[in-house]
């Protein structure tokens, strides 16, 4: 009998990699979710046959642990990403080095595809460090491993995501709703496609050393996104701009609070659109049909209804 190809996902626990990984134990492989704790990725074991999913400990700061985790391995998926740096330079670390040594130890040890998820607005020359980082990742990333594909989405949605859920806990707690950088656009993107599109990515010979701008069938201004939110949680709140300097003197201290609400960094990132670039190869060009918000938002947002959206579900 044939070996079974064998998969690492580092970040495969994360809100994407947990997708990623369920569609390749389907697919048959054998999964390593390499994660900083494998005891938080053993829920994963289920996705797979007895034996088929492996969380490990790799760290992608760690060059030894990543050179055990990619070696025997046929294909490589990196989804680790940071929001906020709990830390100085921990952006550098991991979306530049950690990114970057991925990619030179998977080439070192014959991995044959490797894709890398990056984001819209990915830049080594942008204002923001963590638009920044993303940008040298994705340069050390093609130096070092010519043909990974470098995958660059917009705000990612689904149950478990820190967007529409973040927003609508607000929506049920504040007596406003609150806009921040209200003229800035978003493409949404449902985190199942992002996970059909990397896959894709694995599988295409003619996706090889190219970059996609992963994006939703809809673009929506961070305004429109609260109306949107109001409406799916049945909430009649007045919609108040907040002025971007009282957000950056919040931010200050926010960003030093555990958890990190809101940073400086992240104001810097809203201050520029969130949407595939005109002329961009995307979802489509992968095979790839972006689902709508309105087929997944409403569901997981009822819960935010007033009761619950128990009426709802009853009705």
């Amino acid at each position: 009998m044939a070996a079974r190809s064998v998969a690492t996902v580092f970040g495969g626990s994360g809100f994407i990699g947990r997708y990623v990984v369920q569609r390749l134990a389907a697919r048959g492989h054998i999964v390593r979710v390499a994660v900083r704790d494998p005891e938080a990725a053993q829920f994963l074991k289920t996705a797979g046959t007895v034996g088929q999913i492996v969380p490990l400990a790799a760290p992608i700061t760690d060059e030894a642990a990543v050179t055990r985790a990619v070696e025997g391995a046929d294909l490589v998926v990196n989804l680790v990403g940071i929001l906020a740096e709990q830390r100085a330079g921990d952006f550098q670390r991991v979306h530049a080095e950690g990114a970057g040594r991925v990619a030179r130890l998977s080439a070192a040890t014959g991995v044959r595809r490797l894709v890398h998820i990056s984001a819209i607005g990915a830049d080594p020359g942008a204002a923001s460090r963590y638009a920044a980082s993303k940008g040298a990742g994705e340069k050390a990333v093609l130096a070092a491993f010519p043909t990974a594909t470098i995958l660059r989405p917009s705000i990612v949605f689904g149950p478990d995501d820190n967007f529409f859920n973040q927003f609508a806990f607000m929506a049920r707690v504040l007596p406003f709703m609150p806009v921040i950088a209200g003229a800035t656009k978003l493409q949404p993107v449902y985190v199942g496609d992002v996970a059909d599109a990397v896959l894709a990515a694995l599988d295409r010979a003619d996706a090889a050393g190219k970059v996609f701008e992963l994006g939703g069938p809809r673009v929506l201004s961070m305004r429109e996104v609260a109306a949107y939110i109001l409406q799916e949680t049945g909430r009649e709140k007045r919609l108040i701009a907040m002025p971007m300097a009282l957000l950056r003197l919040n931010a200050f201290f926010l960003e030093r609070l555990p958890g990190k609400l809101l940073t400086r960094d992240q104001l810097k990132l809203l201050e520029h659109d969130n949407v595939v670039a005109p002329g961009a190869a995307g979802l489509a060009a992968l095979g790839v049909v972006p689902t709508p918000i309105e087929l997944e938002v409403p569901a997981y947002l009822r819960r935010f209804r007033p009761g619950g959206g128990v009426r709802e579900i009853l009705a």
